[in-house]
């Protein structure tokens, strides 16, 4: 073989490898066992997660109002996501039991709102927490917290602890586990993607990263049902094309490509088809789903066959 192996063929050997050495759970739900997930693309790398009847919610990140994902696709912006105040009205109006806002990391295109977000929230009467890296949590953003008169020991979840990397939090219904990430923080805490299991489905949030080939234990370790991953390539992530080797490794049946085309330094618009056209070569028992900014879309997801559906209770792996 020669010394001289590309991306991708590094990428194929490594997983075949790692295919070779770990045995993975059957991840394949019995026949007709889907769920309905709703999931809404708020530009750039923050998405909502929804139970179909909006009682437990998901916010992956929290730039909103000032997010500027829209311009490329000639969208206006929804009312609704206009401004903290018209985000906090609508989000309690759909009569949540509980909301958590999951931040990856501290870069302004994923916490550009965060600390707006949640006093709105807060005020609305919405039960809502957030969560993080541990040390970012309950170190490096306390100054912050309390700037905006917030007590992380009572926002944050695990009163005021966050998680760290294999660690887990609930709130309400769903449960949330933090995995690496492949990025840079402007405070040096840890980047990380998220596991979040809600409505009887499984998803993998990478956040900001690179493609890894330790992709290949998160996918034997929690088995996940979706991926969504960033795609975006330029200065910041893995581009589409990785963003394919990550579906390969991480064994995902169902993805959804974002981070793309909110900044002139990321791939446009096309970046979704790219990603698509990539998976169907390197991942096709992968389908992709492509989002448009500010639409909301119900999916239905093959969820794995697992001991229980509640996330209290062993949610890792197989049954």
């Amino acid at each position: 073989m020669s010394d001289d192996l590309s991306r991708g063929e590094f990428f194929a050997v490594t997983s075949a490898a790692g295919a070779a050495s770990v045995a993975r759970p059957t991840v394949a739900a019995p026949a007709g066992a889907t769920r309905a997930l709703k999931i809404r693309w708020y530009g750039g790398g923050v998405f909502e997660l929804a139970s179909p009847d909006d009682k437990q919610i998901a916010l992956v990140d929290a730039w909103i109002w000032n997010n500027t994902g829209f311009k490329q696709f000639n969208i206006d912006k929804p009312a609704e996501l206009s401004s903290a105040s018209a985000y906090a009205a609508h989000i309690k109006a759909r009569n949540p039991d509980a909301v958590v806002v999951a931040l990856t990391h501290d870069h302004g295109d994923h916490m550009g709102d965060y600390f707006e977000l949640l006093p709105a929230l807060l005020a609305a009467g919405v039960n809502v927490k957030t969560v993080g890296q541990s040390d970012m949590m309950r170190v490096g953003l306390v100054p912050k917290f309390k700037a905006a008169n917030l007590d992380p020991a009572q926002i944050v979840l695990n009163n005021g602890a966050g998680i760290n990397m294999g660690g887990t939090a609930m709130h309400g219904a769903m449960r949330l586990e933090l995995v690496p990430a492949v990025h840079s923080t402007i405070l040096g805490y840890p980047a990380a993607g998220f596991i979040i299991d809600i409505a009887g489905v499984r998803v993998y949030a990478s956040g900001d990263t690179d493609v890894y080939g330790d992709m290949s234990l998160t996918g034997v370790r929690y088995s996940p049902d979706l991926a969504v991953l960033c795609v975006g390539n330029g200065a910041f992530t893995m581009g589409p094309q990785d963003a394919a080797y990550a579906c390969k490794l991480l064994g995902v049946h169902a993805a959804i490509p974002v981070h793309y085309a909110h900044n002139p330094l990321v791939v446009g618009p096309q970046a979704a088809d790219l990603f698509r056209d990539a998976v169907a070569k390197v991942s096709p028992a992968t389908a992709v789903t492509i989002l448009r900014p500010g639409a909301p879309t119900t999916l239905q997801v093959a969820a794995a066959a697992r001991l229980v559906d509640s996330p209290s209770a062993n949610p890792r792996g197989a049954a």
